[in-house]
Formats: C-alpha cells, sequence, structure tokens
C-alpha cells in the first residue's frame, strides 16, 4: 500500500581509502574510528553493497527488497519501465585526505558492453575545501590521444590537466569520459548513476602498506576518453531561498538546491522518487503519516508514491535529487 511508505533513512556504507580521512566523522557525524574512510555511501544499489534502511516499519530491509515489493510506488512509473528493479542512483559523500587517483568513466554502451553495467555521469557539490584546495577537471589545452600517451607515459600527465581551486558551493558536472580527480583536502558530496565502474589511469605512483601500486585501466580508458578540451563543467546555479534552483539536468537526474527559512510545501509531479542530501543545518519533512528529521551529513529518499510533502527548516540547505 502507498499510504504505508514513508521517508527512508539508510545506514551508511563507510568505504575505507588508501587517500581516505576524518571529516565525515569529524563534519558529517559519521559512526568510525577509522583514520581513512574515503566515501560514505548514502544510498546504493550496487551489487554486494545494498543500502539497509535504518527508520520505520520497514527498518532492516534492503533498498533492494523494497524496490522489489513496492516497484513503482518507490521509484516511479517511467523509471520503472525504464530501470526495471534496479536502483537508477547512487548518493556519496567522499573525504580526500589526499588526492584521489586521476580517473574516467566509460559511457553507458561502453560499460553495458564491457561490464554490464550502467556508464556513470555524476555531479560533485564542495561540501568543505582546505585553503588552496584543488579539483582537476579535464584538459588545459586540445589533446590528441597521442600527446595523452606521451605525457602519460613520461608520468608528465598533470602538465596537460585543468586543476579548478574550489571553496564550499563551487558544483561541477562530470560528463563520461571526462578525466577528473578530487584533490587533497576536499570534502564533497557526488551524485551518479549507480555504477562502480572507475578506469584508473594514474595514482601519483602511490603504493599501499605492502608497497604494492593499485592496479591501472589504461588499456580500457584509452578508447573511453574524451578528448574534447571544453569549459562546461562548472555549474552555475542560483541561491534564492525557499525554491528549488536548479543546479544540473541530464539524461541520469535533476539536481537542485534549496535554502529553505520557515515551511517549504513540495509537491512531487515528477513520477519519480525524490532524494534530499542535507548539507548544512537540519530539516524535518512532514508526511500525511510520519515526521523524519534530517541533519547535516544526512540522506533521505521519498517515495515516488508520496505526491505531496512539507518541511520544516531554519535556514537548512539541502541538495534535491530525482530522475
Amino acid at each position: 500500500m502507498t499510504d504505508s511508505l514513508y521517508p527512508f533513512k539508510f545506514h551508511p556504507i563507510l568505504k575505507e581509502r588508501i587517500w581516505g580521512g576524518q571529516k565525515l566523522k569529524n563534519y558529517l557525524n559519521k559512526n568510525s574510528q577509522s583514520t581513512k574512510v574515503g566515501e560514505s555511501w548514502e544510498i546504493s544499489d550496487v551489487e554486494g553493497d545494498t543500502s539497509i534502511i535504518s527508520n520505520g516499519k520497514f527498518k532492516g530491509q534492503s533498498l533492494k527488497q523494497i524496490l522489489l515489493d513496492q516497484k513503482e510506488k518507490l521509484i516511479g512509473h517511467k523509471n520503472h519501465q525504464v530501470f526495471g528493479d534496479k536502483f537508477p542512483l547512487l548518493i556519496k559523500f567522499i573525504d580526500a585526505r589526499e588526492d584521489l587517483s586521476i580517473q574516467l568513466h566509460p559511457n553507458d554502451q561502453l560499460a553495458a558492453k564491457r561490464h554490464n553495467s550502467f556508464g556513470k555521469t555524476e555531479m560533485w557539490y564542495v561540501m568543505q575545501a582546505d585553503a588552496g584546495s584543488n579539483l582537476i577537471v579535464g584538459f588545459n589545452q586540445q589533446v590528441t590521444p597521442e600527446l595523452y600517451l606521451k605525457h602519460l607515459n613520461d608520468k608528465t600527465l598533470t602538465q596537460i590537466l585543468n586543476f579548478d581551486e574550489v571553496k564550499a558551493g563551487d558544483t561541477y558536472f562530470i560528463e563520461v569520459g571526462r578525466v577528473h580527480a578530487i584533490g587533497a583536502g576536499v570534502l564533497l558530496a557526488e551524485i551518479q548513476q549507480t555504477s562502480d565502474i572507475t578506469y584508473r589511469i594514474y595514482d601519483w605512483d602511490r603504493v599501499d602498506d605492502q608497497g604494492n601500486e593499485r592496479e591501472l585501466h589504461n588499456d580500457l580508458a584509452i578508447d573511453a576518453i574524451d578528448f574534447e578540451m571544453k569549459n562546461d563543467f562548472k555549474v552555475q546555479y542560483e541561491t534564492v531561498k525557499n525554491k528549488p534552483n536548479q543546479m544540473v539536468r541530464c539524461n541520469y537526474f535533476t539536481t537542485n538546491y534549496l535554502n529553505l527559512d520557515g515551511l517549504f510545501k513540495r509537491d512531487n509531479h515528477h513520477d519519480s522518487f525524490m532524494i534530499y542530501i542535507c548539507t548544512e543545518g537540519e530539516a524535518t519533512i512532514h508526511c500525511s503519516n510520519s515526521l523524519t528529521t534530517l541533519k547535516k551529513g544526512e540522506t533521505v529518499l521519498i517515495p515516488a508514491g508520496i505526491k505531496s510533502f512539507e518541511i520544516s527548516a531554519e535556514n537548512v540547505t539541502l541538495l534535491e535529487v530525482y530522475v
């Protein structure tokens, strides 16, 4: 029954990474004693890493179970027609204590052919950045495959990459094929297609505790790279209070910026679930049969069957996502 559904919260899936740190614990209140937590998977239907509901009467059930049971009541009719019993988005927080590897993601066609997976179009919203922190996005000049391979083999790849110094609120759209990396000192929210396919092309000659370098994927990457020099990746958006300000709209998701103060009434006309990621402050979501609190560093999934709700808040910042 649709009226039995309510906003779902999930247990974060914390991932240790060689480049991870402690900001997920210190800034976003994630429960970890590790000093190298790099990622918190907030909503995931990746095989082997399925999110588990942490609130309400479905507590303990997985996102996969709820999707199999509720189908279009959870994700919407059109989404269920397209994606079937696969949740289409993966939501993460990422803490880069050190530079991440330089990488890219394949498009849907390559990912399906090689990995039986979706491609991985994604976006980043910077939540906090240490002074002087950078993101790498794309090239700083026109690059041919031959020039790229020369720099790759000479270990001078960074000479042809574009570095952007960033601050909180900066937003980037990372299309498939675009070379990119998150730099040391950046904490961000990532919204992406449900895929864990990454082609790592350079890892700063880094080794793990056993002295091993991480695997690179340069044979796969060369056919997947977009060598076009584009300057369309930094997202410009408004921050008008108490209304959805569109940040990104693409074939895979729409993301809006919300800065709410008071009571915000929201009707869902999108035939889609809606996700809210709290990046600052605290809010309460009022549905007909429930109240759900949402604090900084938390994420909530509102089923498509819930057609109207209200959010009460005092100067809260949310990212609103739907398909």
